[in-house]
C-alpha cells in the first residue's frame, strides 16, 4: 500500500502536472477502487501549497483498471483562491481515464465547530474475533494480505448474511502496521480504506453475501469529506448504512470516528449492483 502510495514526478509538464503511480497485484486483475482514491489525492496534494489541506472530493470511477499495470495521473491546478486551492485528478491507462476527481483544499481558519454523535452500543475491536473467512468471494484476495485489517462488528458478509437483514453496518478498521507521521499520507489512507465494504450496507439489507452466484457490484463514484485529523494506524469505527437502492444501483454513505468518537470524515458511495433472484 505505502508503495503505490508513493507516486513518482514524471517531471512532464504540459498544462497539468504529471505523476506516474504502481498497482496492487489483484487476483481479480481489476485495480482497487480504494487505490485510486488515494494515489488522485496524494498527487493532487503535492501540487498544492503545504499549509493547504484537502476537505472534500468528489470522483467518477469510470472503466475497469488493469491490476497488471501501472497508472499515469494528471493534475489540473484548476483555481488557486486566498483560503481554497481546486484540482482535477485523472488517473490513465492506454492513455484513456478509468478515473477523474475534483478536490478541494483548504487553508483552515477558526470557526463554527460541531458534529454528529458516534453510534453506540458497537462491540470494541478488542472484543471481536476475526472470522477465519479465507477470502474475498469476488476478489479471491486473501483477507490477511490486505494491508488495512477489518472487524465488522454485525459479523462479516463474505459467506452468508447474518440476521438482521438491515442497511447499516459498523466495521473497526485501521493498517496493520504503524505507518509513520507524516499527516498527507494518514490522509490518503482515509481515502484508500473508505472504499472497503461500503457497499455492504446495501447488501446487507437484502440478505446478499458476497459470494451469492452470480453477483456482480461496481463502484460508480466516490465522496469524501475530510473534518479533522486521524491517524490510520489506530483503530477507527466506520459506521456505514444504505438510504436507498433501486434501478439496478445502491447508496450508502459512512462515517468515521477514532475510537474516542470524534468524528474525522464523511463518506458517500453509489454502486451499480446486479443480485439475481434477491430482492
Amino acid at each position: 500500500m505505502l508503495r503505490v502510495l508513493d507516486l513518482a514526478d514524471s517531471r512532464a509538464r504540459t498544462t497539468e502536472d504529471i505523476f506516474l503511480g504502481a498497482s496492487h497485484p489483484m487476483p481479480g486483475g481489476r485495480i482497487f477502487g480504494g487505490q485510486v482514491l488515494g494515489q488522485a489525492i496524494i498527487a493532487a496534494e503535492r501540487t498544492t501549497d503545504d499549509d493547504r489541506v484537502p476537505h472534500s472530493m468528489h470522483g467518477y470511477f469510470l472503466r475497469p483498471g488493469d491490476s497488471a499495470r501501472g497508472l499515469t495521473l494528471s493534475v489540473d491546478r484548476i483555481h488557486d483562491g486566498r483560503s481554497f486551492s481546486t484540482r482535477r485528478t485523472q488517473a490513465y491507462q492506454d492513455g484513456v481515464p478509468i478515473f477523474s476527481m475534483i478536490a478541494s483544499f483548504e487553508h483552515e481558519t477558526p470557526g463554527l465547530a460541531h458534529q454528529a454523535q458516534m453510534p453506540t452500543g458497537i462491540a470494541d475491536p478488542d472484543e471481536i474475533v476475526a472470522a477465519a473467512e479465507g477470502s474475498h468471494p469476488l476478489s479471491s484476495r486473501l483477507l490477511a494480505d490486505s494491508p488495512i485489517e477489518v472487524l465488522h462488528a454485525e459479523g462479516p458478509l463474505y459467506r452468508s448474511a447474518p440476521e438482521p437483514h438491515v442497511a447499516r453496518q459498523h466495521v473497526w478498521v485501521r493498517t496493520r502496521r504503524r505507518i509513520g507521521d507524516d499527516p498527507a499520507l494518514h490522509r490518503a489512507v482515509l481515502a484508500y480504506l473508505s472504499d472497503l465494504t461500503i457497499q455492504e450496507s446495501v447488501l446487507r439489507a437484502h440478505g446478499v453475501p458476497w459470494a451469492l452466484p452470480g453477483l456482480k457490484v461496481a463502484s460508480l463514484d466516490h465522496a469524501m469529506w475530510w473534518h479533522r485529523p486521524a491517524r490510520v494506524d489506530e483503530w477507527l469505527l466506520y459506521a456505514q448504512e444504505s438510504p436507498s437502492a433501486g434501478g439496478g444501483r445502491g447508496l450508502s454513505t459512512g462515517r468515521i470516528f477514532t475510537r474516542d468518537g470524534v468524528l474525522v470524515a464523511s463518506v458517500a458511495q453509489e454502486i451499480m449492483v446486479r443480485a439475481a433472484g434477491a430482492h
